[in-house]
């Protein structure tokens, strides 16, 4: 596998007052391409700051985050905003759906941003909705809402997936469904998919995991031989 993403001495420090927190504090990890890695840790280990780095919603205060061979902390706020445009889909707890726009339409409204037009039905088949093109996010259960929100971040072909609690709101059955379709979207189309949880299950599908504690690595685990989404306990 050739690797995508390395950091290198990554902190991130918020400053209130004369106080000094360090978020993230002297991270260092590699992920390839195509790999499925989950960031494991409590509340307020710092997974959520890692992700807003990789995602480019926040800056880190020292260090390098090297992606696909360029430095993002260097990038100007131009250059970051077409980074997250291009190169990364997003997919949080909650759906982040626009409500008066159909599922199509939903995924379709990235052709403001995007260079290539996108075929929202196209999209909306390979989750597994091309029956619930035309429907509004109310009609659609949470699995297939988190469905369309799938289909919308993978249409513009990104890099990587910066997954944030993506089962949190959705029952065992959905969960696992989704769970399904990113260990798929990296076996079959070699996107590597991060995932930010709490769960430790989760860990069992993985091909690595990067344990979060007080912004720091606690260790990382590497996982030859990742098991089914059967073996997850919800």
């Amino acid at each position: 596998m050739n690797t995508l993403i390395e950091l290198k001495n990554v902190s991130k420090e918020y400053k209130t007052g004369n106080l000094v927190v360090k978020a993230a504090n002297n991270l260092n990890f590699t992920i390839n391409k195509g790999e499925l890695v989950v960031i494991l840790g409590p509340s307020g280990s710092g997974k959520s700051t890692l992700l807003n780095l990789l995602g480019g919603l926040d800056k880190a205060s020292s260090g390098e985050i090297i992606i696909g061979g360029e430095n993002i902390v260097s990038f100007s706020d131009k250059k970051l905003t077409h980074y997250r445009a291009k190169e990364i889909g997003f997919i949080f707890q909650f759906y982040n759906l626009i409500p008066n726009l159909t599922a199509c339409e939903n995924i379709e409204i990235l052709n403001d941003i995007v260079d290539e037009n996108i075929d929202g039905k196209e999209i909306l088949a390979q989750v597994g909705l091309a029956q619930h093109v035309n429907k509004f996010p109310s009609e659609l259960s949470g699995g297939e809402q988190q469905r369309v929100s799938i289909a919308r971040a993978i249409a513009k072909n990104p890099k990587m997936l910066l997954c944030d609690e993506p089962t949190g709101a959705l029952d065992s059955n959905t969960g696992r469904v989704i769970i399904e379709l990113l260990i798929d979207l990296c076996e079959r189309e070699n996107t590597t998919v991060i995932i930010v949880t709490h769960n430790s299950e989760f860990a069992k599908v993985a091909n690595k995991v990067i344990h979060i504690k007080n912004g720091q690595v606690e260790y990382i685990e590497e996982n030859e031989t990742p098991q089914s989404v059967d073996a997850i306990n919800w």
